[in-house]
């Protein structure tokens, strides 16, 4: 019988599969780094784009948040304008009033009486006078209720003085001085800017 030895050809069949083993892994381990590497280029590129969307919206936001501090100024800058045409209008609109009022004060003063001082502070007036009688004095509240220039007498008081050796009767009163209709508009136009 003739004995064969296989003992080498079982050698290199094993040899043979540890170096298809030995190629196969070598295969897989760069395919794994080809993919390893391509995912983490492509993760780096996304990371890149976004960064740089990221960079744009923040110049974006930056040109923005310069136009609205400069649209705030331009506000503030209207709003003192508006606030000086105001004052320029009230001006105009009052200019005559003082001579006015001194003109209804005139008219509006019953006989026997006479004031002592006005005083003005805003639309409040204070008069001071002297009458002869308490009637007159009422008289002069009823004229002034009824004035189309000023409202809302305010008697403060009444006490009797002797002035030259006659008893007459000193008094203090305030009135309010009505606002004229075209001021008035411009104070509803100013706190209305839509209109």
């Amino acid at each position: 019988m003739i004995r064969v030895n296989l003992l080498p050809h079982r050698q290199i069949r094993r040899e043979a599969r540890q170096r298809e083993f030995g190629l196969m892994a070598a295969f897989a381990a760069i395919g794994a780094a080809v993919i390893v590497f391509m995912g983490l280029t492509y993760i780096d590129s996304q990371v890149n784009a976004q960064a740089e969307r990221n960079a744009r919206l923040d110049a974006a936001i930056v040109v923005l948040d310069k136009e609205i501090a400069d649209i705030k100024d331009l506000k503030d800058q209207i709003s003192i304008m508006l606030d000086r045409k105001q004052v320029v209008e009230n001006l105009q609109t009052n200019r005559s009033q003082a001579v006015i009022v001194l003109d209804e004060l005139s008219r509006l003063l019953p006989d026997g009486m006479y004031f002592k001082s006005i005083k003005q502070q805003g639309n409040l007036i204070t008069l001071e006078g002297v009458a002869d009688t308490n009637a007159r004095i009422a008289t002069l509240v009823r004229n002034l209720s009824s004035s189309k220039w000023l409202e809302s007498p305010n008697l403060i008081e009444i006490k009797a003085e002797t002035v030259n050796g006659l008893k007459q009767n000193a008094f203090t009163l305030n009135a309010s001085i009505k606002v004229p209709k075209a001021e008035e508009d411009s104070a509803e136009k100013a706190q209305d800017p839509q209109s």
